[in-house]
């Protein structure tokens, strides 16, 4: 199992899930996250961390958000690993719970 980082992150980006996690499996994108399914060792340490609450079991997915776990696993093969935390983008507090935001990701 893993853990699948979600559409809240999207433009949001707060990496205190990074800071967190024992392996190197958080890969980072221009606006948002995503977790190696190979490298998570299902440790449950970065879900609670997430401010934006955007990072969910495979298990406990919501139904609406599935598309977020093959997409974890073919973005964390394009982007460079992120093993320390960052400043989030100026405006993350204010996209924090935007819905509709998948129209948003960048590649």
């Amino acid at each position: 199992m893993t853990y699948v980082v979600t559409e809240n992150c999207i433009k949001c980006k707060f990496t205190d899930c990074v800071e967190v996690c024992p392996v190197d499996c958080f890969h980072e994108g221009p606006n948002m996250l995503a977790i190696d399914p190979d490298e998570c060792i299902d440790c449950t340490l970065c879900e609670p961390e997430c401010p934006a609450e955007a990072i969910f079991s495979e298990d406990d997915l919501p139904p609406e958000q599935e598309k977020f776990l093959e997409l974890n696993a073919e973005l964390a093969q394009a982007w460079p690993v992120l093993t320390e935390k960052k400043e989030p983008p100026a405006d993350a507090d204010d996209w924090n719970g935007v819905a509709g935001k998948f129209q948003h990701l960048e590649r």
